[in-house]
């Protein structure tokens, strides 16, 4: 028979063992060793058969296990100490408590996923282990962060093989009760309930579970409650999981119902409102629509209404935005059918007051050259974000070319969209051995610590495999040979990550004879750990990770390469520390960050990897090695670039990584090697930490971000807007008439200042309402100037006959060589971060001539 409801009885514990409790719901535990090893003294079996959750195990312990424990003084001095430590961690002030002016009171962190602890499943690759590591981060910094996410009841999917090696996916149900959550409840006890209007007089409702991330909490939605119908039961069913109609009403909760359940966290607990929103990727962009409708409110008692249009609300929310975007490929970006927005958004939808069309305005992708009938996440996210970042230096010069459709008139440079490169959390991602390794520990401790890691993934890998092939249907008396999978002293490869295509899982198969070879080397051979999902509907994917494994089962080679199915946090905490190199293969700007390689560096792993995403930013010499990618016409042939690339990578581990590993010295350690180890730790190390991943967020956007919200009152948010619709009407009338500069440029030298003098006419603007600007700088073969350089001209007298006014500035001729300077007219005022935010800008109208600016060759 099987159950019709499932819950779960929670154990009673003695009052001497409350603490218990306090400490297994703050998931500190997830990236504190003490903790831990506190949990595992309670009942080392069970903390294992519970996968190391102690809200698991602690609801399996017997009373007599209890009143042992309760009588254990040992045990209750060592409890009351960790008691004692995480209250200290949870009050006491930190980094951000420290920082000088008025950093921001809150910032709300929304997500689609995060990635905690393996005890947590809601995530499904790097964009969640991000958004976990982000809010440890701040935990462990202070920052007075909120995450909003959503309750998947299945989680992502869990993987296992076929025999022939096709991937398969399982759904387990996740009762909230058996994980470490507390419902976030009303005064008089019943459940905290967000609702969102449907078309069709329809509701959705939601409940709001708490994971308690040390410091941070963390809202998660959860749309399995009693009053919904089914089918809106079911949205918080699976992460990315479902149809078009399906993937809307997730991010309409997340989005809408995620600001929703701030607020009413912020009423039940007196946690202070956030001052800024911050949108980690498109699938939350729906927030801003909600504050929009909250600012058009009238102002009532404990309201944040303040009778804002929709202009005036769009200028307030946006100042107090952060957007992040983390996809370098359309294809990465969630849109949707815009009648199927609207029909969601109509009067009788979820924003009732707030105009339909405006909303459709903010999601569409035509500048970029998409689709008139599809409705853009990320561009509305850009929209609605006065700050927005890309995640690595690359990937911000990626991103600003991309969405370079939503700024017209600007260059790509220009465009107001920076990057904050992602990092690690070390405590969580560092083996506890590495993390307690002496700076002063010799070569020959330090490859003794790099085999012992080494031998412990061995055999956990073989423990892997053989349970992998069970499920594949193999019999026990067959799988003797998985007793001798792996070496704890041959070079030992990881490759780990999701499948997608531009990942490239199977370039390391791209010649299997030669793989072969270099897997079976006589003298310096390899051995390599692959693991990764493929999207349950990416059937390409899903044949990637079959060729992998039928390659990986071949008789020859399986005792050198194995694919371990179903990768997550716990498979990677052993998978990272075990590793000697890290692989990484993605093509070539595809890649936005890439936090895998920066969790096996803080293990002492070095890189061999792609120049792209961080790789490309931090890679030296000692560090790793950069595989060559195609350039020129053979890039642009898939089969040849890849041929190409896969040369390099066989070329790359046959001459210098596996010869660097196996040149030992007379004591048998390999001090080239254990250089580049301890170069990764000490120099490399540091720069991967999500510390200062989250303090550049911090000083760099969210508390710019806190600062313009509080700038934009009600009043001042009016009058901006205003200000932009009085400036847009009157823009077309704008233009530069005539530039001169110089006398006689012909003899143009180095250090000499020329003086420019232009006329521009303004139309009904004032000379207040914008800024004249010479931009100058050398130029290329094609007259585009190359790192301009802005010289801001000033008013020169007044107007002409014909009303055109006068402005004049000098160059600095600071640079040999090709030389050019061209003027621009851009809107200005006090409360604009950046001239190009309204998106206007009036250019000479002639491309060549006296018109458009001066070429000095």
């Amino acid at each position: 028979m099987k159950a019709i409801r499932r819950f779960t009885v929670r154990p009673v514990l003695p009052d001497t063992l409350r603490p218990l409790a306090d400490l297994a719901h703050n998931l500190r535990w997830s990236w504190h060793d003490p903790t831990r090893e506190l949990f595992e003294s309670v009942d080392p079996e069970g903390i294992r058969a519970a996968d190391g959750d102690p809200v698991r195990a602690l609801g399996a312990i017997g009373s007599g296990r209890l009143a042992a424990l309760a009588a254990d003084q040992d045990f209750l001095d060592r409890l009351r100490a960790a008691a004692e430590d995480l209250d200290r961690y949870l009050t006491e002030p930190r980094w951000y408590q420290e920082q000088p002016g008025e950093p921001p009171a809150s910032v709300a962190y929304f997500s689609p996923e995060f990635g905690i602890t393996a005890a947590l499943p809601q995530y499904s690759g790097g964009l969640g282990i991000l958004a976990g590591d982000h809010l440890k981060a701040a935990s462990d910094l202070g920052v007075p962060l909120i995450g909003v996410g959503l309750l998947y009841r299945h989680g992502y999917f869990r993987q296992s093989l076929s025999r022939d090696g096709w991937q398969q996916e399982h759904y387990p149900v996740l009762d909230p009760g058996e994980l470490p959550l507390t419902l976030l409840r009303e005064p008089d006890g019943a459940p905290a309930r967000i609702t969102l209007a449907l078309p069709g007089g329809r509701s959705l409702h939601a409940h709001v579970w708490i994971a308690q991330v040390g410091r941070v909490p963390l809202l998660l939605l959860d749309s399995d409650v009693e009053e919904n119908a089914p089918g809106e039961r079911e949205v918080t069913d699976r992460l990315y999981g479902g149809g078009s109609e399906h993937r809307l009403l997730q991010e309409m909760l997340l989005g809408i119902g995620g600001v929703r359940a701030v607020r009413t966290y912020c009423r039940l607990t007196g946690a202070p409102q956030p001052e800024v929103f911050h949108t980690n990727e498109g699938h939350a962009g729906f927030l801003g629509l909600e504050r929009i409708r909250e600012l058009g409110e009238r102002p009532g008692p404990g309201g944040l209404g303040q009778g804002l249009d929709f202009d005036a609300a769009l200028e307030a929310v946006r100042a107090g935005t952060v957007f992040t975007t983390h996809t370098p490929v359309a294809a990465g970006i969630d849109r949707f059918d815009r009648s199927l927005v609207a029909r969601h958004f109509g009067e009788d939808g979820a924003l009732p007051g707030v105009d339909t069309g405006r909303i459709l305005a903010l999601g569409d992708e035509t500048p970029l050259g998409g689709e008139p009938g599809l409705f853009n996440m990320a561009a509305m996210g850009l929209r609605l974000a006065r700050r927005a970042n890309g995640v690595s230096t690359l990937h911000g010069c990626v991103s600003r070319a991309m969405f370079a459709g939503l700024w017209p008139g600007f260059d790509a440079e220009e465009i107001p969209l920076t990057s904050v490169t992602n990092g690690v959390h070390a405590p969580t991602w560092t083996a506890p051995e590495v993390a307690r390794l002496r700076p002063d520990a010799s070569d020959h401790e330090l490859w003794e610590l790099r085999r012992t890691l080494r031998e412990r993934l061995v055999l956990d890998v073989r423990q892997r495999l053989r349970a992998s092939w069970r499920q594949r249907g193999a019999a026990a008396a067959e799988l003797g040979w998985t007793d001798g999978v792996l070496d704890p002293d041959v070079l030992t490869i990881g490759f780990a990550r999701r499948v997608p295509s531009y990942k490239r899982l199977t370039l390391m198969l791209r010649d299997k004879d030669r793989l072969r070879s270099l897997l079976l080397h006589p003298e310096r051979p390899v051995q390599l750990v692959v693991a990764g999902k493929a999207h349950p509907a990416d059937d390409g994917g899903k044949k990637l990770v079959q060729e992998l494994v039928r390659f990986a089962d071949d008789p020859r080679v399986r005792h050198r390469i194995v694919f371990l199915p179903d990768y997550g946090m716990g498979m990677a905490r052993g998978l990272y520390p075990g590793c000697d190199v890290w692989l990484n293969n993605p093509l070539r700007p595809l890649e936005a960050c890439g936090t895998s390689g920066m969790k096996a560096a803080l293990n002492g792993c070095l890189n061999l990897s792609v120049l792209d995403g961080w790789w490309d930013e931090w890679f030296e010499p000692d560090f790793g090695w950069a595989i060559p990618t195609a350039d020129g016409a053979a890039a642009l042939d898939e089969e040849r670039r890849d041929d190409l690339e896969a040369a390099a990578l066989y070329e790359l581990i046959e001459r210098r990584v596996a010869p660097r590993f196996y040149d030992r010295g007379p004591d048998g350690v390999p001090a080239g090697w254990t250089a580049m180890v301890r170069r990764t730790l000490a120099d490399l190390g540091p720069r991967v930490l999500a510390d200062r991943m989250v303090k550049e967020y911090v000083e760099r956007l969210y508390a710019p971000a806190a600062a313009a919200h509080r700038a934009l009152g009600p009043d001042a948010a009016r009058s901006l807007a205003a200000w932009k619709a009085r400036v847009r009407g009157a823009w077309p009338k704008v233009s530069v008439d005539h530039v001169e500069v110089g006398d006689d440029l012909q003899d143009a030298e180095l250090g000499a200042t020329p003086a420019v003098r232009v006329r521009v006419s303004l139309g009904e603007l004032r000379p207040e309402d914008v800024e004249v600007q010479a931009v100058t700088g050398r130029v290329d073969a094609d007259d585009r100037l190359l790192d301009p350089r802005i010289v801001v001209l000033k008013p020169a007298g007044g107007p002409d006959l014909e009303g055109r006014l006068p402005y004049a500035g000098a160059l600095s001729l600071d640079r040999t060589g090709p030389f050019g300077c061209t003027v621009r007219v851009l809107p200005s005022h006090p409360l604009l971060d950046h001239p190009a935010e309204p998106g206007l800008v009036a250019l000479p109208a002639e491309t060549t001539g006296e018109g458009a600016g001066v070429l000095m060759r």
